[in-house]
């Protein structure tokens, strides 16, 4: 399971115009705590963007799962509520889970979530469908993967 941390890389760009611009850009990476996604980004940032730079922020996310699709060059984010009944009240209760999807339309986000969904047999509603501004995600390689299981993730 991932464990994902949004930072928020300010750096000095230059635009297509010639001009030098100062942006922030969100970038999502996988990592045990803040301290080891501070440095994922940085050490991943490093070879992309030339002179100083900084990480301005880092947050928390949560994604319940994640669909990557090599050929999409956009990131999107899926809140959906699955649909349970209380067996001692007969109650409905939805609990909100967020996805994220990478691909090239909105359109294709949501035939991902709908194909998935349909490998399960929850019952779901889909709440939204949302372009992030996520610039790029940088999971744990395979090699890691082992490393992570035996610190306990």
């Amino acid at each position: 399971m991932y464990n994902w941390f949004e930072c928020k890389v300010k750096y000095d760009k230059m635009l297509d115009t010639g001009i030098q611009k100062t942006v922030t850009e969100p970038y999502l990476v996988d990592a045990l705590s803040f301290t080891e996604a501070e440095a994922r980004i940085l050490e991943e940032m490093k070879p992309f963007i030339s002179g100083d730079f900084t990480v301005s922020d880092i947050k928390r996310v949560k994604y319940s799962e994640t669909f990557f699709n090599e050929t999409g060059d956009r990131y999107y984010r899926a809140k959906l509520y699955f649909i349970t009944l209380d067996e001692k009240s007969g109650a409905e209760k939805k609990t909100a889970v967020n996805m994220l999807i990478q691909a090239s339309t909105l359109k294709e986000a949501v035939d991902v979530v709908e194909t998935e969904m349909k490998k399960t047999m929850i019952d779901y509603s889909l709440a939204s469908v949302v372009e992030t501004l996520l610039m790029d995600v940088f999971p744990y390689a395979k090699e890691n993967e082992s490393l992570r299981r035996d610190l306990g993730e």
